[in-house]
């Protein structure tokens, strides 16, 4: 992983405010050659100052040993050196300070100044030393070599480490822009596959769950009746033969639709395409009805037939859901779509779910099972969208399927009304007779149909209410915007 330049100057392993060892000799190295430049100038500052010679060594030494700070304080060293300009010492510290003043984080405009006031220093000091040479006969050029020198020494002394300076400290600064850049593009690279991996995760968990759904409303009510309509065989099978040929052959149908519409779903989803599955789905249709089409033959037949049928039935729901959640989350990344992959519509060859025509088949079913019941429509009838009339289905499905498990002989209540905006469904039963005056049917529950019918309407922004009755029956209420 890249790092930024404070995390590097942070990261740092060199003495003192060195950020590397490298730098540190490097300074030491720099420091030592300065003063030994001026230690050597000092010896002629000392000639001409009438000074002992140590000390003009001294002087020299000292002033030269600055460099060793440049890089903590390259203010102090560029005012040394133009403070001992006059002494004709400091050249290379001057050179290096310039160097690491421009190259540093400081304002421009100081910089700008220090670098002025060097090379007037540099500019008057060169000026003065050429005159006296040309005045004492050392230099024999025209009058017009001392300013030309001195401009020129002056330039050469003050532009290129400023320059260069400039040019290092732009360069690092942009090194700098572009390693903190990797590194923001890194943490959020980082944070959106965290990101990505939390919704990931949140769709398999949403995925799951309206899987179980779909399986729990496809299978349980068929198989709820079969359990009743078996129950009330196994009491007259003795008594009215010709009734408990009836009854059977009412659970094989069940049984046989059950399964119908789970081998469909299975092989959508299994197939790698619509068609794949229409075809399995057909195929495996035809098998069962041309395998079960001796069921009705007689009562033992019918009876055995049904048994086997609510065993495979209820076998394959757990198989289902375990396979069923990572095949239509991966279909769902691939495409995109976000529609339901088992009960949704469409020229995928998804598997279509029923519709609001059925409630009469579905109201007949739960009389044929023994149940009091009456379905009354208000309003205008009209189409819906797939889903409103899927939930809506699946809604007074789950409330039936509730009033044989928890309320076996109590006269129940279907009302649908198609309003304006909006279509509502209230599924209301009274209380159920006393134990023992009806069947002796219990049927499991597995807690989560009340659950599963609430999310589907909140899915598409409904109210779901339920709860018991005043009279000791309850009630399932929804209204779903049209």
């Amino acid at each position: 992983m890249t790092t930024t330049g404070e995390e590097h100057t942070a990261a740092g392993t060199g003495p003192c405010w060195w950020v590397r060892w490298r730098s540190a000799v490097l300074d030491a190295g720099l420091a030592l050659a300065s003063a030994a430049e001026c230690g050597g100038e000092g010896v002629r500052f000392a000639h001409d100052a009438g000074l002992p010679v140590p000390i003009g060594v001294v002087f020299g030494v000292i002033a030269g040993s600055v460099l060793l700070v440049r890089r903590k304080w390259p203010i102090a060293v560029v005012l040394v050196s133009i403070a001992i300009t006059p002494a004709q010492m400091g050249f290379l510290m001057g050179l290096v300070g310039l160097y690491t003043l421009a190259a540093s984080e400081l304002p421009r405009r100081i910089t700008a100044a220090l670098a002025a006031m060097s090379f007037a220093g540099m500019l008057i000091v060169t000026f003065v030393r050429t005159h006296q040479g040309v005045m004492s006969g050392d230099v024999t050029m025209g009058d017009w070599f001392v300013p030309f020198a001195s401009i020129t020494t002056a330039i050469g002394m003050t532009a290129p480490p400023v320059l260069l300076g400039l040019y290092m400290g732009a360069r690092r600064r942009l090194m700098e822009s572009l390693r903190e850049r990797a590194d923001s593009l890194e943490r959020e690279l980082q944070l959106l596959a965290e990101r990505a991996e939390e919704r990931a995760e949140w769709a398999r968990n949403e995925e799951r769950t309206r899987i179980a759904r779909e399986m729990h409303d496809v299978v349980a009510h068929r198989v709820s009746l079969m359990v009743v309509h078996a129950a009330a065989l196994q009491a007259i099978a003795r008594k009215d033969p010709e009734k408990a040929v009836k009854n059977a052959a009412l659970v094989g149908d069940m049984g046989r639709q059950a399964l119908t519409e789970l081998r469909e779903m299975l092989g959508v989803l299994r197939s790698g395409n619509g068609a794949d599955g229409r075809v399995s789905a057909a195929s495996s249709s035809a098998a069962l009805s041309s395998s079960s089409s001796s069921s009705s033959s007689s009562s033992s037949s019918s009876s055995s037939s049904s048994s086997s049928s609510s065993g495979s039935a209820v076998a394959a729901v757990p198989l289902a859901a375990v396979g069923v959640a990572a095949a239509v989350a991966a279909s769902r990344a691939a495409d995109g779509s976000g529609a339901g992959a088992v009960s949704g519509a469409g020229a995928g060859g998804v598997v279509e779910g029923p519709c609001l025509a059925e409630l009469d088949e579905l109201v007949g079913q739960s009389a044929a099972a023994g149940m009091v019941v009456a379905l009354s429509v208000e309003g205008d009838v009209r189409a819906y969208a797939r889903e409103i009339e899927q939930t809506a289905y699946r809604v007074v499905q789950e409330a039936l399927t509730n009033v044989h498990k928890h309320a076996a002989g109590a006269k129940t209540y279907v009302r649908l009304a198609h309003r304006m905006s909006e279509i509502a469904m209230q599924v209301e039963n009274e209380c159920p007779p006393e134990v023992g005056a009806g069947s002796s049917v219990r049927l499991p529950s597995g807690g989560n149909g009340l659950l599963g019918m609430k999310e589907r309407v909140a899915a598409l922004g409904g109210v779901f209410v339920s709860g018991p009755t005043d009279a000791g029956g309850f009630r399932v209420s929804a209204v779903i915007p049209a």
